[in-house]
């Protein structure tokens, strides 16, 4: 036997809005679709899309905060954003968000995010051991997944290929990694000029690959 909720729910989608979570037009949509009333199949036409996401994380952004002045923290901040976001413009980003030490970008192809990644790791590299450098300098942590995804909230791309790119990014890889989920190795794995090693899963419920330019193995 069923026990009827006591408390309101809030179904307004302008209140629901502005939470700024989704917009209001996804608010209404997925309130439709609770209810029925707008179907599973016109959902995902309307915001179902594939493409390549990747999540970057930064190293030593959390202890830095610790020991320095907040200031001194933004500036990692910077620096990084300096060197990665020409890095994804060159590669045909077609997002490209900022949040605290993150970088969300999306492409419509597998390879320019991998592309995107190895250039991302070389060229901070080489700010790390030029005059520019920090005392404490950063590296990237870069997880990418591939597959579709729901072209809605901050990053317009919502579903499991992100929840398994932020993952990876942001949990799994240490710096200057690049690990991969299982969809885009499949997608790239006839290209010669890449390489995937399997890594052991530990604690994540999927499959995934640390990647790297075939010439450097």
């Amino acid at each position: 036997m069923s026990t009827r909720f006591p408390f309101p729910l809030l179904d307004s989608p302008s209140a629901l809005a502005s939470c700024q979570g989704w917009t209001e037009e996804v608010y209404r949509d997925l309130l439709a679709f609770q209810t029925g009333a707008l179907s599973q199949a016109a959902l995902d036409a309307k915001y179902l899309q594939r493409k390549a996401i990747l999540a970057l994380d930064l190293t030593g952004f959390t202890v830095d905060c610790m020991h320095r002045p907040p200031a001194h923290s933004f500036l990692r901040i910077l620096d990084a954003q300096k060197i990665c976001v020409p890095a994804l413009q060159e590669h045909r980003a077609t997002l490209i968000r900022a949040f605290a030490d993150d970088l969300v970008a999306l492409f419509d192809e597998p390879a320019p995010a991998l592309e995107a990644a190895f250039e991302i790791h070389r060229r901070v590299a080489a700010f790390n051991a030029s005059d520019l450098a920090r005392e404490h300098p950063a590296e990237c942590c870069i997880g990418i997944g591939y597959g579709d995804v729901y072209a809605i909230g901050a990053n317009l791309a919502m579903g499991d290929e992100m929840n398994r790119a932020a993952k990876l990014g942001e949990e799994v890889a240490r710096g200057t990694e690049t690990l991969v989920t299982d969809h885009l190795r499949e997608a790239l794995r006839h290209r010669l000029e890449y390489r995937f090693e399997p890594l052991q899963q530990d604690r994540m419920p999927f499959p995934y690959f640390r990647a790297a330019p075939a010439a450097s193995i």
